[in-house]
């Protein structure tokens, strides 16, 4: 990357803006996301290791569609186990169904709808074959203690793995899959239909498909382990039995390992990282650790001479965070990233920028700036997939709460087990907003909807820059240095005064 004015100070992305350059026509759909930093994805994006944002539901999707999910720290190491297994087990290709017994009731069903952003439920028999489903207006009028096999209908079209190209549970076609999808789609406009079971051979549920769920899943390439499985990737704090804990994560079946703490430039990280690469060697298998947070190129450095593939970078840039306000502590996020990114890929590690992402404009600079991924946070708090309750206000806008990982909230969680004296005395050292609505995009309510509109954003970029893939991108940006008048100027006008 370079620069086309040569800043004075330290920059955020709403400092600086992309020059387009003289590029061959290629289509966007032709150019290479995948990173380069081991870690298996597909697209350069993560979900944050925050638990208002990443549970299995978040995991799952975001690995189907290339990225990465990162489970917290906070999650007891046997749940983490029960989610990794479900993530592993999950399909690559479908969505994974909401199921409910026939004996169950619609009240079960109305709490399962807004869990997924697809319409219905299957109902299944004892041996999970399909035996009708049940949408929302199926339930309108009707007793909330009805029984699901009451109200059930058999869905408007429904498909086998073999009719989409999938001769069994493992087999995998890239070019039949491709055309049974395309096929399925059709179908499915042709009857209006907005959702379809697919089912095995012996007629066990399999999964379910959308119309846009075809249709991405001929675009994106999933992140699988070796196995053929979805990924997942997991925190690790830096206080307690860290070697412990980092076993069992590797034991469950963990493709890359986060340590995760909000200054990473310290000692207790440092003996943290140690045992985690130790662990990580005895293990014997080649899973990427990630380790931060930091801002400068030495604690970039301090943290791969420490045992680190990859450095978070970002202190203070989260919607959520207070921290620069209360301690003055952090850096302009485009700066840091610029910075860590060179030191990185100079000792042959890389970089993950970690917060400050507010458009998709800010995924592209980070990345032009050197970053392998970009961790997202807030943005996807907000969507069908993050692990909170959906509430929806007397206006009919729905939302899901989101909260810092130092707020009281998340502070709470983490003592829970420690006696009232003590965590009264750390909740005199809480930071962070508490709580905050982040309202679903009517017209993006699911993660795969954002997915959509920042690889878009971001594939766009590069067609301007003439770079046919991550790496290409890093070299030819040339980046703008801008007034806040020459940030306001790029927003779209508003359509009423």
């Amino acid at each position: 990357m370079q620069f086309l004015n040569e800043p004075t100070t330290d920059l955020t992305y709403s400092d600086v803006f992309l020059v387009p350059s003289r590029s061959e026509a290629m289509s966007r759909t032709d150019v290479d996301i995948a990173p380069d930093d081991g870690t298996g994805a597909q697209i350069p994006l993560v979900s944050a290791n925050m638990t208002a944002v990443t549970g299995r539901r978040m995991v799952e999707t975001m690995a189907r569609r290339g990225g990465l999910g990162v489970l917290p720290q906070d999650v007891p190491s046997e749940v983490v186990r029960q989610v990794i297994s479900r993530v592993k087990s999950a399909h690559r290709v479908f969505e994974t169904a909401l199921r409910v017994a026939p004996g169950d009731t619609l009240l079960d069903v109305l709490h399962l709808l807004d869990k997924r952003s697809h319409p219905a439920v299957c109902v299944v028999d004892d041996e999970h074959r399909l035996a009708g489903v049940v949408s929302a207006a199926d339930c309108q009028g009707l007793d909330r203690f009805s029984t699901a096999g009451s109200v059930m209908r058999m869905p408007q079209v429904r498909f086998t793995e073999e009719e989409l190209g999938l001769a069994d549970g493992a087999g995998l076609d890239a070019a039949r899959l491709h055309e049974g999808l395309e096929r399925a789609f059709t179908q499915m406009d042709a009857l209006g239909a907005d959702f379809a079971p697919v089912t095995a051979a012996d007629g066990r549920l399999a999964g379910v498909l959308t119309p846009r769920g075809a249709l991405r899943s001929t675009m994106y390439r999933p992140a699988l382990d070796d196995d053929g499985a979805l990924r997942v990737a997991t925190a690790v704090g830096i206080n307690g039995d860290v070697a412990g804990r980092a076993e069992t994560l590797l034991e469950a079946g963990a493709d890359v390992l986060v340590v995760d703490t909000a200054h990473g430039h310290q000692r207790k990280m440092f003996d943290a990282l140690q045992a985690v690469r130790r662990v990580v060697e005895a293990h014997g298998r080649a899973v990427p650790i990630v380790a931060g947070n930091v801002v400068t190129s030495s604690g970039v450095r301090d943290l791969l001479e420490a045992g680190a593939d990859i450095a978070k970078v970002g202190v203070g840039p989260g919607a959520m965070c207070t921290t620069r306000m209360m301690t003055a502590v952090g850096r302009p996020q485009f700066s840091a990233v610029l910075e860590c990114a060179a030191t990185a890929r100079e000792l042959g590690g890389r970089i993950w920028a970690d917060g400050g992402v507010r458009h998709p404009r800010d995924v592209a600079l980070a990345l032009a700036a050197g970053a392998s991924q970009v961790m997202i946070g807030s943005w996807f708090a907000g969507t069908y997939e993050s692990p909170g309750d959906l509430v929806v206000e007397p206006d009919g806008r729905r939302y899901k709460e989101s909260f810092g990982m130092a707020s009281a909230r998340a502070v709470q969680h983490r003592t829970a087990q420690e006696d009232a004296f003590a965590r009264a005395r750390k909740g005199l050292f809480e930071e962070g907003i508490s709580s905050s609505k982040m309202y679903l995009d009517p017209a993006r309510p699911g993660v795969e909807d954002l997915l959509d509109t920042v690889t878009a954003g971001l594939r766009s970029s590069m067609t301007y820059a003439g770079a046919e893939d991550l790496g290409a991108f890093r070299d030819r940006a040339v980046v703008g240095v801008q007034s806040a008048a020459g940030y306001e100027e790029g927003k779209p006008v508003p359509t009423t005064w």
